[in-house]
């Protein structure tokens, strides 16, 4: 091969090619998210728009055949010819990769988007697009297909408004897995970006439907207002303080507004953006903000004796780490960076360094007047802080003890696991099964060089209203830690998981459906990887065994798929049995390994977490009294994944 490696092996990707070539790199990826991702980057240049302060209204439409509209009453991207291009300045943003007025910081002195190759990109992967511009008291149009111009930019009218609209439909060859929209996936960045830009509305219409519909978001009350939703999801019985607490700064250009708010939980909610952007992996910014509040807040204690010789008495060399203090915070950073640098395509980290220093120096000063003002609030923020700290010696003391007794008891494996003979994590898999019962079936079903089975009784803890160390001495889920043998909390090390399938096996009722989100509350809170890597799936047993004469039983697992067995069946219908599972507990070890345990048959649902702020709301609603949300979680958050080891 190498002999014939000549000039001619070299390719160059002409225009929008590589975009086209390797669509994946510009837009992460070329499934469902990819596909949403062009929505937001023709969002984004609206959004631009109005944070320079010309754009108050955005439409975004969703209509038939999987069309997609925004339309803006910004400027309108410039119609005229490009001094050095020598082509419309329309055709240019929408054509070339690099080119927009985002990179001119007088025309714009913040931006999100893809650096300039947003629109251009969505563009590249449509079988085709539509741009209208409406400036001057003229309206002109240009069309295109896979990102190449059909037509001249055409004056086609006059126009009384200004703004942009852009029309496009993806291509199906690039996003072969859907091109169908999710509406409820696009409201939620929709409304996001309305809280983010106070006074902006944005309409949100689906005209897909017979009868259209339509969201309107505008949020005066900007990330104020978002914090206050947030915990009113929450449904937390105090707030610390009653009303969020709003920073807000500038310095060189940057301009930092950050609002939190405390609730009874135990987790927090942190969302950071930048420019809009949603960096879901921190960076500088929410460096700077956890600084500060430790700071801040580990110098009052020093001045308080009261509440330093509470932490003395729990362990005299500690002080307050940033975990007690972010524990029940509801906190919205968001950032306006002129020219924001960012760790990877994906912009999910922000890396500038100045950032750090700004936000650090703003919050430290303003939250030190705000406790100097208001001693009463400081005092519960640091009973709170406090509170979890204390809690986390004692998680840290039970974990120490637990540690000594495992190594006591040789590998401390919980001693109702049976475990699989193999010892390699990819190849292993263990069931999480409701109950001895079922657990013995299971047992007898299994393949045991793969499969192992561990049995849960009795009434599992719901973590979400405990503390760390509760959940570690805990009976019902020390077996599920310890056969993991991961750790759990902030020792979790996946490197260290016994298995890459953890199945939960539980019965198709409420009480299978409670108890399936119990743990998976539990692995959210203390061990979220294990969701992150795809390694929880909830198995599927059937809900009846259809027998006729002497055939072998068919399995279905809804109760549409047993009338549309039965009505196959035709007149031999009413010959057949049907039979009713009730429980797991019910089935022999043949059928469930015939139904639910088989590789080569089985289904079952891997847990996704998509996006990890709105998971985290969903489970701290989820976990009130009512069952039916739970329930609702499950079906929502699970996808069907197709198994062939």
């Amino acid at each position: 091969m190498s002999e014939n490696y000549s000039a001619k092996n070299i390719q160059v990707l002409k225009g929008l090619e590589a975009v086209r070539k390797r669509p994946g790199m510009y837009i992460g990826s070329t499934g469902p998210n990819g596909l949403h991702h062009l929505v937001y980057e023709v969002v984004d240049n609206s959004i631009d728009e109005a944070m320079a302060g010309f754009c108050d209204t955005v439409v975004v439409a969703l209509e038939k055949d999987d069309v997609v509209r925004v339309e803006d009453n910004g400027r309108g991207i410039p119609v005229d010819i490009h001094p050095t291009e020598k082509v419309s300045a329309l055709e240019l943003v929408l054509t070339r990769l690099h080119a927009g007025g985002k990179f001119d910081k007088g025309s714009y002195k913040v931006s999100g988007g893809l650096h300039g190759v947003g629109v251009s990109c969505v563009n590249a992967l449509s079988s085709w697009m539509e741009a209208t511009v409406e400036l001057g008291g003229k309206k002109y149009m240009q069309k295109y297909a896979v990102g190449i111009p059909k037509t001249k930019v055409e004056e086609i009218g006059e126009s009384s408004r200004h703004g942009t609209t852009i029309r496009w439909k993806a291509d199906k060859t690039i996003f072969q897995e859907t091109t169908t929209y999710n509406f409820d996936v696009l409201s939620k960045r929709l409304r996001e970006l309305a809280f983010l830009n106070n006074g902006v509305t944005i309409i949100f219409r689906d005209e897909r439907l017979e009868i259209p519909k339509e969201a309107v978001y505008k949020f005066e009350g900007g990330i104020v207002q978002y914090v206050k939703e947030m915990n009113e999801r929450a449904k937390s019985k105090f707030y610390i303080p009653e009303e969020p607490l709003f920073i807000t700064g500038e310095k060189d250009g940057v301009i930092t507004e950050c609002a939190f708010q405390y609730n009874d939980g135990f987790s927090n909610n942190i969302n950071t953006y930048v420019n809009d952007i949603n960096t879901r992996e921190g960076g500088t910014h929410l460096d700077g903000f956890k600084n500060a509040v430790n700071f801040v807040l580990n110098k009052f204690l020093d001045s308080n004796e009261k509440f330093k010789k509470k932490l003395e008495k729990a362990d005299k060399d500690e002080r307050l780490r940033i975990e007690d203090i972010l524990s029940g915070m509801v906190l919205v950073l968001s950032m306006k960076v002129p020219e924001p640098e960012f760790e990877g395509q994906t912009k999910e980290k922000l890396g500038n360094t100045e950032v750090r220093t700004i936000v650090d120096a703003l919050v430290k000063e303003k939250l030190t007047l705000f406790f100097e003002q208001n001693p009463k609030i400081l005092e519960q923020v640091l009973d709170k802080a406090l509170a979890e700290a204390t809690a986390r010696i004692a998680a840290k003391k039970a974990k120490d003890a637990s540690r000594k007794k495992s190594l006591s008891d040789g590998f401390g494996l919980p001693e109702k696991l049976s475990d699989c003979s193999l010892k390699d994590p990819e190849m292993c898999e263990i069931y999480i099964v409701e109950g001895d019962s079922a657990g013995g079936s299971a047992k007898k079903g299994r393949d045991s060089k793969t499969q192992a089975i561990l049995p849960l009784w009795g009434k599992m803890l719901n973590v979400e209203k405990v503390r760390a160390d509760k959940v570690m001495n805990n009976d019902k889920l020390e077996p599920v830690i310890a056969s993991l043998g991961a750790g759990f909390g902030d020792s979790f090390n996946a490197e260290k998981l016994r298995y890459h399938k953890i199945i939960i096996m539980a019965d198709a009722d409420v009480d299978g459906s409670h108890i399936r989100t119990l743990l998976l509350t539990f692995f959210f809170r203390y061990m979220p990887e294990l969701i992150e890597k795809g390694y929880v799936y909830l198995a599927m047993p059937p809900l009846f065994g259809i027998t006729l004469g002497k055939q072998k039983p068919v399995y279905v697992y809804t109760d549409e798929e047993k009338s549309e067995y039965l009505a196959s069946l035709g007149e031999n219908a009413e010959k057949a049995k049907v039979q009713r599972y009730k429980g797991l507990g019910e089935m022999s070890g043949d059928q469930l390994w015939n139904t639910t345990m088989d590789p080569a048959v089985r289904r079952m649902k891997v847990v996704t977490i998509p996006d990890a702020q709105a998971a985290d709301q969903i489970f701290t609603v989820c976990m009130g009294e009512e069952v039916e949300p739970r329930r609702k979680f499950i079906e929502e958050n699970a996808t069907y994944a197709n198994l062939d080891v």
